[in-house]
């Protein structure tokens, strides 16, 4: 059974609704190791205290708030246990939010799945219930792993989930980047666009169609190396950038894009609305 990471209350106005969080995600990385490649044995990360000149447990850490150039305040866990945070057990609603207001793309840090504990369980439904038929988020805050985040809670699938942000301050400035240079184009360039557009189009986002490809390469390169088979490279140069017929391409992308088979979610668009057609005649 999965262990919550956080326990507390949503204050909805008046109403409190106790609830536990859960890691909605985790990470999944290829699992390399840094080896030595004299000895091909493992890399030891040590904590190592430069004044003492010597190793120290993790139970022997403490914490530090640099206040100056080599200067610190130690800070325990019961003082900041002792701050005045009410978002350290409480994620208090402060506003409701138009669901397609917020660039979650941008902020979004981590997602978390809320359970209500038994007495929350009626007010969580309510909650659930609203955001969901208003189209609506809540924007809130809590503290979690000794800082504070503003976050949303919103309607997933029957529950809520809650996301945490990121600061106004820590979102980098794009000026520079020419990601909307606002170059020209003809009609029929964005006719062309819209119907590439249309013919990859599905109605329901399915993950299972997501393949980590890397992790996969990876993992048939060590079985090769792994039955001493010789590894050759199939992956040729990357190709220079070069000047397209825009529209030519686009074209040859539509005919590609109707020659390939269609993924499931697709298909099932497509019987469902020939199905609709077939009904209403």
């Amino acid at each position: 059974m999965a262990r919550s990471m956080w326990k507390g209350t949503i204050s909805f106005g008046m109403v409190s609704i106790p609830v536990r969080l859960y890691l909605a995600a985790e990470s999944n990385p290829t699992p390399f190791r840094q080896l030595c490649a004299r000895h091909t044995s493992p890399i030891r990360n040590r904590r190592w205290c430069v004044a003492g000149d010597h190793e120290v447990p993790y139970a022997d850490l403490v914490k530090g708030f640099e206040v100056a150039t080599d200067e610190y305040v130690v800070l325990s866990d019961a003082d900041l246990e002792r701050l005045p945070l009410p978002a350290a057990h409480t994620i208090a609603i402060t506003e409701f939010l138009p669901r397609q207001s917020v660039p979650e793309g941008l902020y979004v840090r981590t997602a978390h799945y809320v359970e209500a504990e038994p007495p929350g369980r009626r007010p969580h439904s309510l909650l659930y219930k609203a955001l969901e038929e208003t189209g609506t988020v809540a924007l809130s805050k809590i503290a979690l792993r000794e800082r504070e985040h503003p976050a949303l809670l919103q309607p997933l699938e029957g529950g809520l989930i809650l996301s945490t942000l990121r600061w106004p301050a820590e979102i980098r400035d794009h000026q520079g980047i020419a990601f909307a240079a606002g170059d020209e184009f003809t009609a029929a360039e964005l006719k062309m666009a819209k119907q590439l557009v249309q013919s990859l189009r599905v109605e329901t986002f399915d993950p299972s169609q997501m393949v980590d490809e890397y992790r996969g390469a990876v993992e048939g390169l060590v079985e090769a190396k792994l039955a001493g088979h010789e590894v050759v490279s199939v992956r040729g140069e990357e190709p220079a950038a070069r000047v397209v017929d825009l529209m030519a391409a686009l074209k040859a992308s539509i005919e590609a894009a109707r020659a390939a088979p269609a993924p499931p979610s697709r298909r099932a668009a497509a019987t469902g609305a020939r199905r609709s057609r077939k009904a209403a005649s």
